[in-house]
């Protein structure tokens, strides 16, 4: 029985660039959704799989971008993106919550991801902020980042946070290994890939990322899941098609 909580990081660059590479992604295995960080739904998909749509920032909030959360038949909707980094306090982003997500819920009938937060030091202590303020109407999962170099550290994160917050499940929504060595970063993503297909308190997981280009200095070129021609790298045709994942 195929495991499916993998999901698909499109950057918005491809509905661009490549849109037509969309057809070669496989949905039949453990490839499940997708998200392109933003409000807008990347038509090349063809309702082949779920779409995450993300209010990635305090803009999204409003204009064409809150319309398109509104008139969205998706049933999850992601709520901001590492807001500690982007000068967004714990108490504005739960007064936005409420007034706002929530009744896409109550509304609606929409599931809500927390913002997922870095996982260094502000990053943790942002997110144990808002869930402390928002615990009267809390997120239906927990959403975390995760970069680094360590498959156990890896692990040891995110059951740490499990642990803080046992009630929500859990959307790894951004997670990469940093490594610039293939044989590195091939063995992080193998370890912790079929470490959270046997979690049950996993949901889904995001692999950083599928894009022409790295987005920016920190993240490594060797866990880029696409050529700069838009064609496929053997990481991602293994995320597609490989459970367990293999060396």
């Amino acid at each position: 029985m195929v495991i499916k909580k993998r999901s698909l990081l499109w950057d918005w660059t491809n509905t661009k660039n490549v849109p037509k590479q969309m057809d070669q992604i496989n949905f039949d295995g453990p490839m499940h959704s997708v998200s392109n960080w933003n409000t807008w739904y990347p038509t090349e998909l063809k309702n082949r799989a779920p779409f995450r749509p993300m209010v990635r920032l305090e803009a999204q909030l409003g204009g064409d971008d809150w319309q398109n959360i509104l008139k969205s038949n998706q049933e999850i909707i992601h709520y901001f993106n590492e807001p500690e980094r982007a000068g967004i306090s714990p108490e504005h982003a739960a007064d936005q919550w409420n007034k706002q997500m929530i009744p896409l819920r109550k509304e609606h009938g929409k599931k809500l991801v927390s913002p997922s937060c870095s996982n260094d030091a502000g990053g943790q202590a942002w997110i144990a902020d808002f869930m402390h303020r928002v615990e009267g109407d809390a997120p239906d999962f927990l959403g975390l980042h995760y970069y680094g170099t360590k498959a156990n550290e890896a692990i040891a994160f995110l059951e740490g946070m499990h642990k803080k917050f046992p009630k929500q499940k859990v959307f790894i929504s951004e997670i990469a290994c940093i490594s610039r060595d293939y044989n590195e970063v091939l063995h992080f993503t193998v370890d912790v890939s079929n470490w959270m297909d046997q979690q049950d308190w996993v949901a889904e997981y995001s692999w950083f990322g599928c894009m022409q280009h790295p987005a920016d200095n920190f993240v490594s070129p060797a866990a880029q899941l696409m050529n700069e021609d838009g064609s496929f790298k053997d990481l991602m045709w293994k995320l597609m098609f490989d459970q367990p994942m293999h060396y």
